[in-house]
């Protein structure tokens, strides 16, 4: 069959091309972290049962984001969880898979809810360390699942909550965040050693500072060093930091503690060299909502990422 036209056949070949183009086209996806404070959905005896009100509000806050991968810290049992994803199901966002870390602490869990079909779960529940000689277990586990995306793209995710600031008897939580972050990096290294450009994101609640020793041994050095894709909101601001070796000066705080009424960036998405050649840095942000703390003491965060 000869393509043919009255004005000759670059035409034909420009429209076959564009066609083509248009087909094969990138598939965006979004990826979120969101410490939900507490979603319980029955009391314990060291945790009361989320309100209606801030169940709402967390599902509004879901819905204005449309993530199709989102990791929870602080949710409740997994019945909790699969209520949420009724819940978003009912409001459009349909999240089918799901993953629920049973670690040490009873109340409150490392979780995720996903689009995509988890291809394999090696989710860690019994990780411990030895702190001052004795020996300690983590809190909430960490997830790590493989998801796959689409027929040529799959990723690894790593999903973590450390200890908290808050003090304990056994030992400094600073020593113990550190020890978690320790194991968290080992698993990822692990992962990245076996293939340098796989696609790797570890996010969730890290409870310190990007530069605090905990975060920086999740982040790592050297060629195996994650990208910090540090969320901010999207509110108009987009000039660099004076003193070029800092971040700009836009907002990125995640998490209020209402004792110091102090605001602080303590969630993060960071993400492999591999996976982060196909990130989207003007559609990553940190959620700007009306009374968004009515659902927890926490903001989402989202990274976006195109697939082709």
């Amino acid at each position: 069959m000869r393509l043919t036209c009255r004005f000759g056949w670059r035409p034909v070949l420009v429209a076959l091309l564009f066609t083509v183009v248009s087909v094969a086209r990138a598939e965006i996806f979004r990826l979120a972290s969101y410490n939900v404070e507490n979603y319980i959905d029955e009391a314990t005896d060291s945790r009361r049962a989320k309100s209606p009100e801030s169940k709402a509000k967390v599902k509004e806050n879901l819905l204005a984001l449309r993530p199709d991968v989102v990791a929870f810290q602080e949710m409740g049992r997994e019945s909790a969880l699969k209520e949420l994803q009724g819940a978003l199901k009912a409001g459009g966002l349909d999240l089918p898979y799901l993953e629920h870390v049973k670690g040490w602490d009873t109340n409150i869990f490392v979780a995720l809810l996903s689009r995509f079909p988890i291809l394999e779960s090696r989710s860690h529940t019994n990780e411990s360390f030895l702190l001052n000689g004795r020996r300690m277990r983590v809190g909430r586990g960490f997830a790590e699942v493989d998801i796959k995306v689409s027929d040529n793209y799959t990723f690894t995710l790593f999903a973590a909550h450390l200890k908290s600031k808050r003090t304990v008897a056994e030992a400094d939580e600073s020593e113990i965040r550190l020890e978690e972050a320790r194991l968290l990096r080992e698993r990822v290294t692990a992962r990245l050693t076996a293939n340098p450009q796989a696609h790797v994101a570890v996010l969730g609640d890290f409870n310190d500072h990007k530069d605090s020793p905990s975060t920086r041994a999740v982040i790592g050095r050297g060629k195996l060093k994650l990208v910090d894709t540090r969320p901010a909101e999207q509110n108009g601001d987009n000039q660099p930091n004076e003193n070029p070796a800092w971040e700009p000066r836009n907002i990125t705080w995640t998490h209020h503690y209402g004792k110091e009424d102090t605001y602080s960036r303590i969630d993060f998405i960071l993400i492999s060299p591999g996976m982060a050649q196909n990130w989207l840095t003007n559609k990553t942000q940190v959620l700007t909502a009306a009374n968004w703390g009515v659902a927890s003491d926490h903001r989402p965060i989202v990274a976006s990422f195109d697939v082709p």
